[in-house]
């Protein structure tokens, strides 16, 4: 498993998100959810919303360990009141499959993690085949 992110430029200019992606992809999951806000949200694939640091480490440790976050584009906009909104298009990778991904990071004035969407963009039989193999 790589131990630090593919340097994009794009990447390079938001270090929280980077950060993110190089300690997901170490399998730091204590470091990965130190990022969020106290009270963040991360709503990821198949999942009620998961609320504040400890339930998001504990939810990585469980369904995110081996696997491997590439993140290929970055786009990003800024928004009322010191939010950033930071839009990641790349792929997943675990032993049993490999999909394409958007992460939605929102970013607070404090450079914090508010809300974190991960949406896989798949077709919906390859959804299927994703959630029947877990």
């Amino acid at each position: 498993m790589p131990s630090t992110v593919q340097q994009l430029p794009q990447l390079q200019s938001e270090p929280i998100v980077q950060t993110y992606f190089t300690t997901f992809n170490q399998g730091d999951f204590a470091a990965t959810a130190s990022l969020f806000a106290a009270e963040a949200e991360m709503h990821a694939p198949f999942e009620a919303p998961l609320v504040g640091q400890s339930a998001i480490q504990d939810y990585l440790e469980k369904e995110a360990a081996g696997m491997e976050a590439n993140p290929q584009e970055l786009t990003c906009v800024d928004l009322p009141d010191g939010l950033r909104q930071i839009c990641v298009l790349g792929t997943a990778k675990a032993l049993v499959f490999n999909v394409n991904v958007r992460w939605t990071f929102l970013l607070n004035s404090q450079d914090e993690i508010e809300q974190l969407e991960v949406k896989l963009l798949a077709s919906l039989q390859e959804l299927v085949t994703l959630r029947s193999s877990e």
